[in-house]
């Protein structure tokens, strides 16, 4: 099972633009992966994580902002589509599957 993080966070002030990454950061450190700037992932196994990492996630939001989660299976985000345009060089096609072990 895929969670997905979407989050819209304020950064017009030096001090929303600390908020915004410290729950970057706390994001990074539950384990998430960044696909975008503002979109995150991770790996659970079953619901009870899910659960786990929404809660997690929704405590460590900013009193500014918003936030949505998003579950799909492991196929449903095999079937993700990367579509690169010329400006970003950054980005490349990872690994087709993740390996748990």
């Amino acid at each position: 099972m895929w969670l997905f993080v979407f989050f819209d966070l304020p950064v017009g002030t030096k001090d929303q633009r600390r908020r915004a990454n410290r729950f970057r950061n706390f994001l990074k450190d539950d384990g998430y992966m960044m696909l975008q700037f503002s979109v995150y992932a991770r790996v659970c196994r079953g619901q009870d994580a899910v659960e786990k990492h929404v809660k997690r996630a929704r405590s460590s939001l900013p009193d500014e902002g918003s936030i949505r989660s998003l579950q799909i299976t492991d196929k449903q985000f095999g079937r993700m589509e990367l579509m690169l345009g010329t400006a970003p060089k950054n980005e490349r096609v990872g690994p087709s599957q993740m390996v748990l072990l």
